[in-house]
């Protein structure tokens, strides 16, 4: 008896073929003991059980006839990447990768390399000059060809690690944002002030993000029948080109890395700036829309998994978690519809607020103090609704919103670095929230949100900073601020990654689609 490969990956052996295989029975005795069993896509490889001499000698013939080295090639390729990743770097960096992993090079340090090229491309950024320009969107195209590589060498060795997804995940982040600060030092050389830009980028970028980790969270292990949109969806990923159009016009990495590149060396910062924030709005009210449409036309069943990774997203502190607690029964009797349409009216109270008065008011505080009690609200009972997974996208806007226009308000030199950095350092807890869900390490521990004041306590300190202090005052305020929440934030989190990646941790294998 013999089998073949199907289409999953799986064994589909003929008629005849014994049931009681070696193979069948390991894997049902590791179904029986809750081991999920992984069946790889084996494509032109085969895959065959021979039960005589002939058949072996033909499983042999057909196992030489596959260039098993193209497939490995091909196999170090990230599935679902984007059409500028797909079509430009890939079809190269995957020899890139072959030669480093034959040279003894791991993963981690052509991650490392990738960062190291990414910030001289933002120092060069930060000289303000055109060939610095045009050196630094080169030196990002080099860098991003690198961050492919990782990933490629990682598949192509099979030297996966806790660590070194932690690393690239973090990595990306860290060289967009250090580009967009080099970029606005390489205007102010200039004598043009695009900080309130640059945050303004950062903000938008780490926003996108957030309703992508929520959406894909709430879901993550949900019931439902198909929606009209995901049919939809379904329908037109059937017509090829589609397919590339519907993931260029989200502004993937490789898209957004090479249009910014582009427009680095052959216009100004604020030019790049503009074209990157009405890119990224686009992108970010084509996939919210079409989110929010799927959540309203498939009835989901969610898990309490995903309720608590949507309530750790939401990063909730020392005021918003009482407050939940003594609003829970409130919260069970309001309509589903309520829980992120009490977040955004608390969201919209802050920020607007701060930016319709005056800088050293007392309504930003008032905006403040609504903005808590709204998001103690939102997180009283448990996310399950169909569009609870915007809780945590309003509330990261809210906080972020808030610190870009107080900033922008004071109107002193160097207070929008200071929020820059302050935000920074808030994201970098934020995207280590999502990097631990997914790995199945749960949130932060709950000393550190609470002693980095959760969202709806460092929102009511900046606005009541804004309050109390003198514009020069309140930038440095930020500064001390930001450099707190840094050094908590990051070195929490190296330790855990660290002891994560000696403890043994399952790697997380991304393949999903490109952030």
């Amino acid at each position: 008896p013999t089998g073949d490969a199907s289409a999953d990956g799986t064994l589909a052996l003929t008629d005849g073929a014994p049931a009681d295989s070696l193979a069948e029975r390991l894997a049902a005795a590791l179904d029986a003991d809750g081991i999920p069993v992984h069946r790889p896509e084996l494509g032109t490889l085969v895959a065959v059980v021979p039960a005589d001499p002939q058949a072996r000698n033909e499983a042999r013939q057909a196992v030489l006839a596959v260039d098993e080295e193209a497939v490995r090639l091909r196999g170090a390729v990230k599935a679902r990447d984007g059409f500028f990743t797909t079509h430009c770097i890939s079809p190269y960096s995957r020899y890139i990768a072959r030669w480093c992993a034959r040279r003894g090079l791991t993963p981690n340090q052509v991650t490392t390399a990738s960062l190291l090229t990414a910030l001289i491309a933002a120092g060069c950024a930060a000289t303000g000059t055109r060939p610095g320009f045009v050196a630094a969107g080169v030196l990002l195209i080099v860098s991003f060809v690198l961050d492919c590589t990782d990933g490629q060498l990682a598949r192509y060795s099979l030297q996966y690690s806790t660590l070194g997804a932690w690393l690239d995940a973090t990595f990306d982040r860290a060289k967009e944002y250090a580009y967009y600060a080099g970029l606005a030092l390489g205007a102010a050389r200039g004598g043009d002030d695009v900080w309130a830009l640059a945050l303004g980028a950062m903000v938008l970028q780490t926003c996108r993000h957030v309703v992508d980790f929520s959406f894909n969270e709430a879901n993550h292990d949900a019931t439902a029948n198909t929606s009209p949109t995901a049919a939809l969806s379904d329908r037109l990923d059937s017509v090829g080109w589609t397919v590339w159009v519907r993931r260029m016009i989200v502004l993937p990495i490789g898209e957004r890395w090479a249009m910014i590149a582009v427009l680095t060396a052959l216009t100004t910062p604020r030019i790049t700036f503009y074209v990157l924030l009405i890119g990224c709005a686009f992108a970010a009210m084509y996939t919210t829309a079409g989110r929010v449409l799927r959540s309203l036309t498939r009835k989901a069943r969610r898990t309490d998994r995903a309720a608590q990774a949507l309530a750790d997203l939401a990063d909730s502190g020392p005021l918003a978690q009482p407050l939940a607690g003594t609003t829970g029964s409130l919260a069970r009797r309001l309509p589903g519809i309520a829980t992120p349409a009490v977040a955004l009216l608390g969201s919209l109270a802050v920020v607007a607020t701060a930016a319709l008065t005056g800088f050293g008011g007392v309504w930003p505080v008032l905006g403040a103090v609504v903005y808590t009690a709204a998001s103690g609200l939102a997180v009283a009972r448990p996310l399950k609704g169909a569009l609870d997974w915007l809780v945590p996208p309003f509330l990261r806007a809210a906080e972020y919103g808030t610190v870009l226009v107080l900033a922008a308000k004071a109107g002193v030199n160097g207070a929008l670095p200071a929020a820059f950095g302050l935000v920074a350092a808030v994201a970098y807890h934020h995207y280590d929230t999502v990097y631990r869900i997914r790995g199945g390490a749960g949130a932060p521990p709950s000393w550190l949100v609470r002693a980095i004041g959760g969202h709806e306590g460092r929102t009511l300190l900046v606005t009541a900073l804004a309050a109390l202090l003198s514009a020069a005052q309140f930038k440095v305020a930020l500064t001390v601020l930001a450099g707190y929440v840094a050094v908590l934030v990051i070195v929490e989190s190296v330790r855990f990654w660290v002891a994560a990646h000696k403890g043994g941790a399952p790697a997380v294998h991304d393949e999903g689609e490109p952030a």
